[in-house]
């Protein structure tokens, strides 16, 4: 009984997720998580030897996995993910926007071309995302619609201040898009990370920042990427989630608890 309840209740049989930036760290678990759920899961990326790595990892766990490419500085590559989708699998129930990039510096040497480069992959590729597969599940009778923000959305990290800025804006666009969309059936939410060792952690993250980070942390760790899969579960399922649009959901070890 517990099964078929749990299956009910978070199951994904019979839907199709796509997973833009799905050959990441973060987004890779996550696109494993949804495979297990049950998705046939198409993992979006611009790396076609990392998408062949995730494509045999999830298929090893008995996944149902496509990799497509996608550019999401250009608003016909993301076009061009949806038709794909639409002619190989058919429908599109599912999509997590999660591609991103990061930049550290001191804020006067924050050059204008870093600026840019951040604020286009993790704002506009994530407008673009919504509005694209958006309209299409607005007009097929519903869909479900996650955003990847961070903790950083409304608290200050040091050296990072596109991103931030970048995630802040995914939030407030998450709600508005939600509001919009909600009487089409399209339910759109917000998944806000802690720090995790995804990649672009590894390269802005030097020893002593990490001691700082786990010390502001009260679980005193990073989480794991599959970590954010049962939140992840929660806001796409049909049934588990289907009266949540316009959340923020924070999974963070009580990161953001202890900055309150």
């Amino acid at each position: 009984m517990a099964n078929g309840y749990l299956e009910e209740l978070f199951g994904l049989s019979g839907q199709v997720a796509v997973v833009i930036g799905g050959t990441g760290v973060l987004g890779g678990a996550l696109a494993l998580g949804l495979a297990k759920a049950g998705a046939a899961v198409v993992v979006a990326g611009r790396d076609p030897a990392k998408g062949a790595a995730r494509v045999s990892e999830i298929e090893a766990a008995g996944g149902n996995v496509t990799y497509m490419s996608v550019d999401v500085t250009r608003r016909e590559s993301i076009e061009q993910l949806l038709s794909e989708t639409l002619g190989a699998l058919g429908r599109a129930d599912m999509l997590i926007n999660g591609a991103g990039v990061n930049s550290a510096s001191a804020y006067f040497d924050v050059k204008d071309e870093d600026w840019d480069r951040v604020i286009d992959s993790n704002l506009k590729a994530v407008h673009w995302g919504c509005q694209i597969f958006g309209r299409h599940m607005a007009s097929a009778g519903g869909g479900a619609i996650v955003n990847i923000a961070s903790v950083s959305s409304h608290l200050p990290l040091s050296r990072v201040f596109a991103y931030s800025a970048s995630k802040a804006a995914v939030v407030n666009l998450t709600q508005n898009v939600a509001r919009e969309l909600a009487p089409q059936g399209v339910r759109v939410n917000a998944l806000c990370p802690g720090f995790f060792p995804a990649e672009q952690n590894r390269k802005i993250l030097d020893p002593a920042r990490i001691e700082k980070i786990m010390a502001q942390t009260p679980m005193a760790r990073f989480g794991e990427p599959h970590e954010l899969v049962g939140a992840t579960l929660l806001m796409l399922s049909r049934t588990a989630g289907s009266f949540i649009t316009g959340a923020s959901y924070y999974v963070d070890g009580g990161f953001t608890a202890m900055r309150l």
